[in-house]
């Protein structure tokens, strides 16, 4: 478990992480998000003890990270966006190196790390010959190394290709299941396929935290219905919308050149069900509908919502 409690960290006059406080438990997978400066590359740094906190306190199952560094240390898995590998080396040298250093049964631990981030097919080869893909399985390779109770992941999928991302994406699932994973991505979408509760920082400051259905429904409650339709002028079609219960507002949305029908973007009102109703209104009217489609606010609308203000 990580508790973090007024958590500040200035550099000179700047205060790049300003009294930031959460908790994670274990078997929790938790994307903290923000813009670039906004402090959270700073907050991963001082949760795994590369960096000192300048007030507030960082605890690792309970112990002061900042009165007992090396235990907190051994409980952490840590793999940086570009993971800092030995490139001269072979890959299954690297790994049994690393295990030896961590006092690990390398016998045992590399074969199982091997087929874990699905190494296999690698193991014979330079680190510096790999693609980018297999640097980043060798660089999660080293951070679980030590079977860590916590695993925290710096744009773990950067620069891999859809294969790559599934296959990491699938591993990072099954390790949440019993540890705590903390992945920092600006990848939004990874975040609502992976992750259990998000936490945004912004400015340094913690701009949201909680469960990422629940962020969506606090945040992203306003939704808008999409219509396309031919047969009539668009100020003609509007003025029969905005006479439907629940739509808000009616505005014109720019139709590629050269097709055959307008569209409108309709503001409604959350938990209504309008669809049924728009299709009858137009229909009774002689026109023709191409599209009626509902868009809720997605992760990105709400990150951009709450990271500019």
């Amino acid at each position: 478990m990580i508790e973090v409690s007024n958590l500040s960290k200035r550099f000179g006059n700047f205060k790049a992480v300003d009294n930031i406080s959460f908790s994670i438990p274990t078997g929790q997978i938790v994307g903290l998000l923000g813009p670039n400066g906004a402090g959270k590359s700073t907050t991963m740094r001082m949760i795994t003890g590369f960096l000192m906190p300048s007030d507030g306190q960082i605890k690792i199952d309970g112990i002061d990270i900042m009165s007992s560094p090396v235990e907190c240390k051994r409980k952490i898995g840590y793999m940086p966006e570009s993971a800092p590998l030995y490139g001269e080396m072979i890959v299954e040298d690297y790994l049994r190196y690393i295990a030896d250093m961590q006092g690990v049964n390398a016998d045992e631990k590399v074969p199982f790390l091997c087929h874990q981030c699905g190494l296999k097919e690698v193991m014979h080869k330079n680190i510096c010959d790999l693609s980018r893909g297999y640097r980043q399985r060798v660089g999660l390779a080293h951070a679980l190394m030590n079977d860590p109770e916590i695993l925290i992941l710096d744009e773990p999928t950067s620069g891999l290709d859809p294969n790559q991302i599934e296959d990491v994406r699938s591993l990072i699932k099954e390790i949440g299941k019993t540890r705590t994973v903390i992945i920092s991505t600006h990848i939004l979408g990874e975040v609502e396929m992976i992750c259990d509760r998000v936490i945004i920082i912004s400015g340094g400051k913690l701009a949201a935290d909680s469960p990422t259905e629940e962020l969506r429904q606090k945040y992203g409650s306003s939704s808008t219905v999409s219509v396309q339709f031919s047969g009539k002028s668009f100020d003609e079609v509007s003025s029969l919308l905005k006479g439907i219960n629940g739509v808000k507002s009616v505005s014109k949305n720019s139709s590629d050149p050269g097709s055959s029908f307008d569209c409108a973007v309709l503001s409604v009102q959350e938990g209504i069900e309008i669809r049924p109703e728009i299709a009858k209104t137009l229909v009774q009217n002689n026109i023709s509908v191409y599209e009626i489609s509902l868009q809720k606010n997605s992760l990105e609308d709400i990150f951009h919502t709450l990271t500019e203000e």
